[in-house]
């Protein structure tokens, strides 16, 4: 690969106090759509969901807002390389490996899963976007990420190039920007559309879109509680990882921010047998949804906790009027590998 990376413009004013280097890589602002038919079908409250399955094509989802940070400062720093971690269908990996191809960075993936002879949903798209991937089994990636990531950049700081790494599903201070400006966007969003919704759902799975939501609403007065509905491990785990985020994102940043004035929320009880797996209901939901809506949802991430704002609702959790809003986060190549769940 040729050091001559291709840097985009980034304005000066992006770059001054705390504020952070951002790129424009995703397509913004996203729809906020009414599920008209879904909402009358359930009675209650008026559901609206928020089109962040649309910030691309291939590079659809929530994890593009949060990169367009995170890569920023990568190249603010002189990086030539990525390196990144995830699952074999890790929509975060995708879109990192994709945006790495268009800017012109080297890409390596750590992934959590054996390698496969026919790559399939996001795996292919990561394969086609030219990454370097180093595949590990779940124990030892459990228990030695750290020590891989930093044993890789070490080994690019031998050939002489300098690696940047981003966490997990890009959660950290850094991509905790990119749904703390999203709310910026849906505060023009409920202007538009003359609606004061309470109540703001989103799955959680590695914590940082909950977080710069949760961030994101106190900074920009928009009067709405923020749900996060785990997808994996379980309500302490997450509410611990989201104020972590949040305390590193006050302090790197200096935004003057009161922790306890933020308002972290989990709706625990729909992780189901585990991360990625998910039973006959989940598939059911994304039928359901997708006939009714023409909305597709995916079985790791927003179909679990579209059920679990579904089932919520029907207990009062959000009371019997007003409007909710839902954040697709994306995901639809995760569920091509799953195709045979489905019952037609």
């Amino acid at each position: 690969m040729s050091n001559n990376v291709k840097k985009p413009h980034v304005s000066a004013q992006t770059i001054v106090g705390h504020i952070p280097p951002r790129l424009k890589l995703a397509q913004l602002p996203t729809p906020l759509q009414p599920l008209d038919r879904l909402s009358q079908q359930l009675g209650g409250p008026r559901i609206w969901i928020k089109r962040d399955d649309l910030t691309g094509s291939v590079l659809s989802g929530n994890k593009v807002r949060k990169l367009e940070f995170n890569l920023a400062q990568a190249l603010a720093e002189g990086c030539d390389t990525i390196i990144t971690c995830g699952g074999l269908q890790s929509n975060h990996c995708r879109a990192t490996a994709l945006l790495c191809a268009q800017l012109g960075l080297q890409c390596h993936l750590v992934l959590r899963g054996a390698e496969v002879d026919i790559p399939d949903g996001n795996l292919l798209l990561d394969r086609l976007a030219g990454a370097h991937i180093s595949y590990f089994q779940a124990a030892q990636y459990q228990r030695e990420l750290d020590d891989i990531l930093a044993g890789i950049q070490t080994s690019y700081r031998d050939q002489n190039k300098k690696a940047f790494i981003i966490p997990t599903g890009a959660s950290d201070a850094i991509g905790v920007w990119g749904y703390v400006e999203a709310c910026a966007e849906l505060k023009q969003d409920f202007i538009h559309h003359n609606i004061s919704p309470k109540h703001i759902i989103c799955a959680t799975g590695s914590g940082g879109t909950q977080a710069g939501l949760t961030a994101g609403v106190h900074r920009y007065g928009v009067n709405a509680q923020v749900w996060g509905v785990n997808v994996c491990d379980d309500e302490a785990w997450f509410i611990k990882k989201v104020n972590r985020d949040l305390k590193d994102w006050i302090q790197r940043y200096q935004t003057g921010t009161d922790l306890e004035s933020l308002s972290v929320k989990v709706i625990d009880g729909y992780v189901g047998a585990g991360y990625a797996l998910a039973g006959k209901h989940i598939f059911d939901c994304i039928a359901e949804v997708a006939s009714s809506e023409g909305i597709i949802l995916d079985p790791v991430y927003t179909a679990k906790a579209f059920y679990g704002m579904l089932d919520q609702l029907k207990k009062g959790r959000f009371g019997d009027s007003g409007d909710i809003v839902f954040i697709h986060t994306g995901g639809v190549f995760g569920m091509f590998p799953q195709r045979e769940q489905f019952e037609f």
